[in-house]
């Protein structure tokens, strides 16, 4: 029997004919995206769901989706579904990270001529039979410093398009290395500097703990005066009425929003502002990207469906359904080591390493390579996953290295990342243990024997007396449960290492307290993905 798709958003026909010139018996109505009891009625007949936005994909509708194998999203955006809730019931959750990047680059570059040369307001003046020509008086692009925040895939294509219009670029990205910045024809710059000298400010990160408000009113009020400042990324990264107050007292020349903080934008500190471009949200909304991210993930559905083979799967790794049994905790492993060394990792990344020992180095490399990438760039990108995780630390200029050895040790198999950049050199490595378990192994070249849990705690100190006694004391003031406690040193009184597994986030006071103490080089909540 043919597979059974359900496409419940708006898609081009287009896409949904290769379902059908596929073979597989598609049902294309976008109204059921809109009714979720009518989603609910239908959605066990189906063996794969095609959404954009509109389809919300709860635990309640995959719980009545008894046949679902795969659900793929035409875009990057995966809010509207249960990707936990799809993990547990077996779902392969499909996106299409990359369809959107030229339309969004594009509608950046678009909104700083709208907002550099006053467009909006001069149309609506004209439309309403005015000649206002002396009231919009603009400004060049050329010659201009812009100052791009976050230089990935959309931030390199808007610093060629400025190039292109021979404005000087800076670039601040902690990521970006200096090799890649010089290729690309761009300044590395730190954020300070990046905000005192830019005379527009483009944003292209995504929306991260370390993200949020990264243009606050602090950071705001170190601008250039005169700036302008576009926001094509994610609302939130920006505080918007410290923005606001900046533009009514003229320090800030003008703002041009695609995103705001809360959507739909019905109300904004922004609205109604002099020089304040906003439009809702259209940074994908283009012919050319909506088409391709359709017939994306139309040819990705039909591929898993008809061949087994996984695309862009957000909670899936990429390997094939014989290797999948052996490979799945290694696979685990390769991501677990990589998002350690990611999380404790703030500067911009030249090289890794990896080394596989035993019978791992005869599986599948190339998957637990982009496992290990994945999980090491998630910090920075919560959207990367095995698929896209090599090409974006391609366009990081992250050079990736692997070495393949026979058993050495007393472990029948294990994986070592190590992680270069321009000052240090970080390395941690892990195992598979008979219960299928992933465990750390090495960290620093220092031994342990660490069980992974969701919520960690790492500490690097020097071997002397109480550090046992510190962190059990402060985590039981506190009211955190240690689960597994590792302790690791290189030798007697030199440096040391502790690894706490705990039930909980491991609250800030904790932390603080710890850096009291005195005892602690570096003290380090670390967070898994152990499901």
């Amino acid at each position: 029997m043919a597979p059974k798709v359900l496409v419940s958003d708006k898609l081009s026909e287009t896409a949904v004919q290769i379902f059908r010139d596929r073979g597989i018996d598609v049902t294309f109505d976008p109204s059921i995206g809109k009714d979720k009891d009518k989603l609910l009625e239908v959605i066990g007949q189906y063996d794969g769901l095609a959404i954009r936005s509109a389809t919300k994909v709860t635990e309640k509708i995959l719980a009545a989706a008894t046949n679902l194998k795969v659900i793929g999203r035409a875009g990057i955006g995966v809010d509207n579904v249960d990707i936990p809730a799809a993990s547990k019931k077996g779902v392969i959750v499909m996106n299409t990270p990359f369809g959107n990047s030229i339309t969004t680059a594009e509608h950046a570059i678009a909104m700083m001529f709208a907002v550099a040369r006053q467009i909006p307001e001069a149309s609506a003046s004209t439309h309403a039979g005015k000649w206002e020509k002396s009231a919009f008086m603009g400004v060049e692009l050329t010659a201009k410093t812009l100052g791009v925040i976050g230089a990935g895939n959309i931030g390199s294509i808007v610093c060629d398009r400025a190039l292109g219009l021979k404005m000087k670029v800076i670039a601040y990205d902690p990521f970006l290395s200096e090799e890649r910045a010089k290729k690309m024809g761009v300044q590395k710059v730190e954020l300070d500097e990046l905000l005192a000298r830019a005379d527009f400010i483009t944003l292209h990160v995504p929306y991260t703990e370390k993200t949020a408000s990264i243009l606050s009113a602090e950071n705001l009020a170190k601008t250039k005066k005169g700036v302008r400042i576009i926001n094509c990324a994610r609302g939130g990264l920006v505080d918007e009425a410290a923005l606001a107050e900046l533009i009514k007292s003229g320090h800030v020349a003008g703002a041009a929003f695609d995103v705001f903080k809360v959507e739909p934008a019905t109300e904004n500190p922004l609205f109604n502002l002099p020089n304040v471009v906003c439009t809702p949200h259209l940074g994908a909304s283009t012919t050319e990207a909506q088409e391709n991210v359709a017939l994306q993930v139309a040819e990705q559905m039909s591929d898993y469906l008809l061949t087994g083979a996984v695309t862009n799967a957000l909670n899936m790794p990429s390997v094939t359904a014989e290797e999948a049994a052996v490979m799945g905790p290694w696979v685990k492993l390769a991501e677990h080591l990589g998002s350690f060394a990611g999380q404790l990792t703030e500067e911009a990344i030249d090289e890794v390493a990896i080394l596989y020992n035993g019978n791992v180095s005869k599986m599948n490399l190339q998957a637990l390579n982009c496992a290990a990438i994945a999980g090491l760039l998630k910090a920075s990108n919560p959207d990367v996953n095995m698929v896209s995780a090599p090409v974006v630390a391609k366009d990081r200029g992250i050079k990736l290295s692997t070495t393949s050895q026979d058993k050495s040790g007393v472990f029948d198999g294990y994986v070592k990342v190590t992680v270069k950049t321009k000052d240090r050199e970080r390395s941690i490595a892990g195992t598979v243990f008979s219960d299928g378990k992933p465990r750390f192994i090495q960290i620093k070249g220092i031994n342990i024997d660490a069980e992974i849990g969701q919520h960690m705690l790492y500490t690097t100190n020097k071997d002397v007396p109480g550090i046992i006694g510190a962190l059990g004391r402060t985590m039981g003031e506190n009211g955190v449960n240690i689960a597994n406690f590792t302790l690791g040193r290189s030798a007697p009184g030199a440096d040391a290492i502790a690894l706490l597994y705990v039930d909980a986030p491991i609250p800030a006071p904790v932390l603080t307290s710890l850096q009291g103490t005195g005892l602690f080089q570096s003290v380090r909540p670390l967070e898994f993905q152990v499901a």
